[in-house]
């Protein structure tokens, strides 16, 4: 029966399975058929345009950043091949395998029975993420069911961290009741809410570094397409430092330049078709709650206090072409490169993945309410921390990888997923589980019970804490290119 799931999802992929789940949704929460359908086909051409962006773009980006590490002569052991290798290895893997099936089982137990508020079958597909965790686990104790309870385990404390940010990221990205929950791109709440006191000591929440202060005060230079030609030009000089006085430099710089433009002139638009998919469930999730017609400010408030609400979780990809977005994403790219040179210790090279640096900045984004330079501070903190993680796990994941049937490319010895494994949180708790000490994994377990106590008898009173602390930003009152609903 596994060897059949994995043959179906396989075969058909994302841009089926996902569609598929969203109108099973849909007719759930009675939607009508016709509404349900178009949902469905939204999400299927939204990810569908996802895939061609990121396939396309990617190749491109890989090439500039190779081109800046051959002109630094620095060599790092661990490369970064990008995420799809371990997605590949969690689904050839008896663990991976059977969580896919029992983590569905358990997502709909534990929404049903009240312990999460977040529907997480609706995003289905990014489950990999915990599946590669027990991979990892199995590879390394040969012991299955605490590798199957390792990804279990993962997933209880990701919904906790989601739910704690899903209001945030609610309101922020403008759409309703829907909250992020993939594994890989939920930690960074953690730094984002423990480090916000110290960004605002510092006076960062009074830099009004946002999408529409360059647009004021930078005009046409401030818009997310000149934005992404700018910073073309930047990245693509730095790959080409040695031979700026020739034509072929030039022309690689101009054309790059022009494709990041058009992949921040883009993307946003694939993402307002993709939020489609969800508008008719959010808007029947309202209608459940049975809230009023008030103005905004007071939904909100009547939202934050209700402890009825729940949250359909939604790809990543809803988020990634909002303005501040995909600026501090692109920003965040020859930063941590650049970093990544100068860091003692670390062993990784970000490559492949570093296109997806959109998608793991969301969370952070959402509870700093779009400030740029708070999103960029947070991101090289957590990620340099994380860049020691993927270190550590380089021997393992190239191990587990090449086991499970993934081919290592020709000439690397070590590889990762800057995405998956640069994730300090997840290793710790890794490194618990994979000690087989009770003692470690017991403290983990503790953890998670406290969090996850104080979540269901504090959720408003955190979520209030978090809507204060966001409003701190001076000069921002939310991305007036937040996904809009469609007709």
């Amino acid at each position: 029966m596994l060897q059949t799931f994995n043959d179906i999802f396989q075969t058909f992929g994302a841009s089926v399975v996902v569609p598929i789940m969203i109108f099973i949704v849909a007719l759930f929460l009675r939607v009508r058929v016709r509404t349900a359908m178009m949902s469905a086909f939204y999400a299927g051409v939204g990810l569908t345009g996802f895939t061609w962006i990121i396939s396309s773009f990617t190749p491109v980006v890989t090439k500039i950043i190779k081109q800046m590490v051959n002109g630094t002569g620095i060599h790092l052991p661990i490369v970064d091949i990008g995420w799809q290798a371990g997605s590949l290895a969690s689904f050839g893997s008896s663990v991976g395998l059977s969580f896919f099936v029992f983590g569905l089982i358990l997502e709909l137990v534990l929404f049903f029975t009240g312990i999460t508020k977040i529907f997480m079958p609706s995003n289905l597909w990014n489950n990999f993420g915990f599946m590669i965790w027990g991979t990892l686990c199995f590879y390394v104790t040969h012991n299955f069911w605490l590798s199957l309870a390792l990804s279990s385990f993962m997933l209880l404390y990701t919904l906790v961290i989601a739910e704690m940010q899903a209001d945030r990221w609610s309101s922020y990205y403008g759409v309703k009741n829907a909250t992020v929950c993939s594994i890989h791109n939920m930690e960074q709440a953690v730094p984002a809410i423990l480090l916000d006191p110290l960004w605002n000591l510092l006076g960062l929440n009074k830099v009004k570094m946002t999408p529409e202060y360059f647009k004021n005060k930078l005009g046409a230079f401030g818009e997310p397409t000149t934005l992404g030609a700018i910073l073309g030009v930047i990245i693509g000089v730095l790959g080409n430092l040695g031979k700026l006085g020739t034509l072929a430099a030039w022309g690689q710089i101009l054309t790059f330049a022009i494709q990041l433009a058009a992949v921040m002139t883009i993307f946003p638009l694939v993402t307002g078709v993709f939020a489609k998919a969800f508008s008719p469930l959010a808007e029947e999730i309202d209608k459940r709650r049975k809230i009023s017609t008030k103005s905004e400010e007071e939904e909100e408030e009547e939202a934050i206090h209700d402890k009825k609400r729940w949250f359909l979780a939604v790809d990543d990809g809803v988020g990634y072409g909002e303005p501040a977005t995909i600026i501090s994403g692109v920003l965040l790219i020859p930063i941590m490169v650049v970093i990544a040179f100068l860091l003692p210790g670390n062993k990784t090279l970000p490559v492949v993945d570093l296109i997806s640096i959109p998608f793991m900045v969301e969370s952070i984004v959402a509870v700093t309410r779009g400030n740029i330079l708070k999103v960029i501070c947070n991101g090289i903190v957590w990620f340099s921390m994380g860049l020691y993680a993927s270190s550590w796990l380089g021997t393992i994941y190239t191990g587990a990888i090449s086991h499970y049937g993934v081919a290592i490319p020709a000439g690397i010895v070590l590889i990762t997923s800057f995405n998956l494994m640069a994730r300090p949180l997840n290793a710790l708790i890794f490194a618990a589980w994979i000690s087989q000490s009770p003692i470690w994994i017991g403290i983990t377990i503790v953890a998670y019970i406290a969090f996850a106590v104080l979540l269901r008898t504090r959720r408003s009173q955190i979520w209030v804490y978090l809507k204060k602390m966001s409003e701190k930003n001076a000069g921002f009152e939310g991305s007036k290119d937040k996904i809009t609903y469609g007709d």
